[in-house]
């Protein structure tokens, strides 16, 4: 599969690693699981990446939708330095094609003019560090699709203090996934559903890839994750999909594995559709505490209980939220509960972040780029039993 548009022959771009030629002259792209076939100046599905030259090439390096400061929160990631801020930013275009995409002006956009701003790795590393945030996290669109940039930028993060995060659907195939995720600290990936029927149907992808990056992060690499499962009206909501999806989590990922379910929105392509009841996430909360999940969370609505985060052992409240806003932190220096000792899972500092909700969009060449301290180091609490 790969799209119809054409790269312009002096566009600037950058080398990529995973292709290879085919006997019938066509290039395959093996970023991901679509495999585009590529004749000469073809974009691939995502329209980031094509072949030039006999090549396939990423057109994107180094540009950028837009930055601008996040809480961590609303990645979401919510064991994850808590109450921190994050440089977040996208490019343009998706390997995946889902109809109710709630970034689609990025993720589908075939416009480069939609990258206005951008900065070199290093540029945006020693801005974030400027700014006070803790990460930079490459969302509002796949970073699978424009991994080289990622990457370079993680290793200049991660050589001045900061972390980084990929918000990700995890549809990658297994050799760029190896790369990629190594030089991850922490990931949300996008469950979309827990049917071959709605991921083909709705997203044009398939969910057995999805879970394969899943097993991998879970037995093979290091990086923090939490699951986000956008449940839509009539497509994903039941309750016998809640419990074939959590059965699952707690079997192939651990209970440990945070999972938040969050209210949809009618968009893009979907907008027949209903906002989800708050009695549905709530079902799907139920249903997966009930599973043996110990940490779940409803979002896109206002429910400062189902926000937070309890102790599985005692159920003291741990770290109080009202949307992106902490109102409570019950955690020890080391992540543990301090009623009853129990670790919490994650990835936290000794003492919460107090960005709270705040938006700030930066436009990067407002900002010099001196060089940064050293952040401090951080404590990890156990995450794998």
């Amino acid at each position: 599969m790969s799209g119809d548009e054409i790269i312009d022959a002096s566009a600037e771009t950058w080398p990529t690693q995973y292709w290879h030629a085919l006997e019938d002259g066509r290039i395959q792209c093996d970023i991901c699981p679509r495999e585009c076939k590529l004749k000469e100046g073809q974009r691939g599905l995502c329209f980031v990446r094509g072949r030039l030259n006999d090549a396939v090439v990423l057109t994107t390096y180094g540009r950028s939708s837009g930055f601008c400061i996040d809480p961590i929160e609303k990645k979401p990631l919510n064991h994850f330095l808590p109450g921190t801020p994050t440089l977040s930013f996208g490019t343009a275009g998706c390997n995946l094609a889902c109809k109710f995409c709630q970034n689609w002006d990025i993720s589908k956009s075939r416009e480069i003019d939609t990258l206005a701003d951008g900065a070199k790795p290093e540029q945006v590393a020693r801005i974030a560090k400027k700014l006070g945030c803790s990460s930079v996290a490459f969302t509002y669109n796949d970073p699978v699709i424009f991994m080289e940039y990622a990457i370079d930028i993680a290793q200049a993060c991660k050589a001045i203090g900061l972390a980084t995060v990929a918000v990700t659907a995890g549809y990658i195939s297994p050799e760029p996934r190896t790369e990629f995720f190594r030089h991850m600290d922490a990931a949300n990936v996008d469950l979309k559903a827990f049917s071959e029927e709605f991921y083909w149907n709705i997203t044009k992808a398939h969910l057995k890839d999805v879970l394969e990056t899943l097993k991998y992060l879970k037995e093979e690499n290091d990086t923090w994750f939490e699951l986000t499962n956008l449940v839509i009206p009539g497509e994903n909501d039941s309750e016998a999909e809640f419990n074939d999806m959590s059965t699952w989590v707690v079997e192939y990922l651990g209970p440990e594995v945070p999972m938040h379910f969050t209210a949809f929105h009618p968009d893009y392509r979907m907008k027949d559709k209903p906002n989800t009841p708050p009695e549905t996430l709530n079902l799907a909360r139920r249903t997966s505490l009930k599973n043996g999940v110990r940490y779940a969370y409803i979002g896109n609505v206002s429910d400062r209980g189902r926000a937070s985060t309890y102790c599985y052992n005692c159920n003291a409240l741990l770290i109080g939220r009202d949307r992106y806003t902490l109102t409570h932190w019950g955690l020890g220096g080391t992540g543990a509960c301090q009623q009853c000792g129990t670790p919490c899972s994650g990835v936290f500092d000794a003492a919460p972040g107090t960005w709270g909700a705040k938006r700030l969009p930066v436009r990067m060449k407002d900002f010099n780029t001196e060089a940064a301290p050293t952040a401090p180091a951080r404590t990890q609490a156990p995450y794998r039993a």
